[in-house]
């Protein structure tokens, strides 16, 4: 074999090292933090992930207190146990940030079939207890003091078309996005702007409503 043809076979050997890296399931769920964190929206739940790393993280713990118990040099212990606390920091991390999102945008939440559906049967629970706890309020503390028009949790007043008092996440704010793969020319939206010419690996300032069906189909990371 030449030079050529081992420098090729050693960057091929490279890729596929760092393509599995990447798809280990303490990677996937810093990923799934990452991208939770930056997206203005709720995204998908990662069920079979948020199932696997629990597993793991009770393996962990088994683990650790059986070296604990038999002696091991704590060293090992030491590195086991900051593997652990890592896993579990991520997986805390990413379930808060989801019910922030679902405590902030609620009654948005509720009204749109499609995030609904992203969240898990633990969360739509929540969402509902949210919704409840806020009807609750709103009516004690300041509906039930206003005339009858304006009573609506969702609107300014009977008057109002749309639902003007519900937050929603504002899906045109900018974010910080890296494409694992070339992915080319990309147009943006239909405004006739010159399409982003997307490197891997490159960091990109975005809209994120541009990119989201990339960020949903895995293509595109947000940083």
């Amino acid at each position: 074999m030449d030079s050529g043809d081992a420098s090729g076979y050693s960057a091929g050997v490279d890729d596929d090292y760092e393509s599995l890296l990447s798809t280990t399931d303490a990677e996937l769920l810093k990923r799934a933090w990452r991208n939770e964190k930056a997206a203005p929206e709720i995204l998908q739940f990662e069920a079979a992930l948020v199932q696997r790393s629990r597993e793991q993280i009770q393996l962990m713990e088994e683990t650790v207190e059986e070296f604990s118990k038999n002696g091991v040099d704590p060293l090992t212990v030491s590195l086991y146990q900051m593997d652990l606390d890592r896993t579990l920091f991520l997986l805390r991390s990413y379930l808060r940030t989801r019910l922030q999102k679902i405590e902030n945008y609620a009654f948005h939440i509720q009204k749109t079939t499609d995030l609904r559906n992203r969240l898990s049967k633990q969360e739509q629970n929540f969402a509902e207890r949210c919704i409840d706890d806020m009807e609750q309020h709103l009516d004690q503390s300041v509906l039930s003091k206003l005339p009858q028009g304006f009573k609506s949790h969702l609107k300014q007043s009977s008057l109002s078309l749309a639902d003007d008092t519900v937050p929603e996440p504002q899906l045109d704010q900018y974010v910080i996005c890296r494409s694992k793969r070339f992915l080319g020319a990309f147009q943006l939206d239909d405004s006739g702007e010159e399409p982003v010419n997307i490197e891997a690996n490159d960091l990109y300032a975005l809209p994120y409503k541009s990119i989201k069906p990339l960020v949903e189909s895995g293509q595109i990371d947000l940083v």
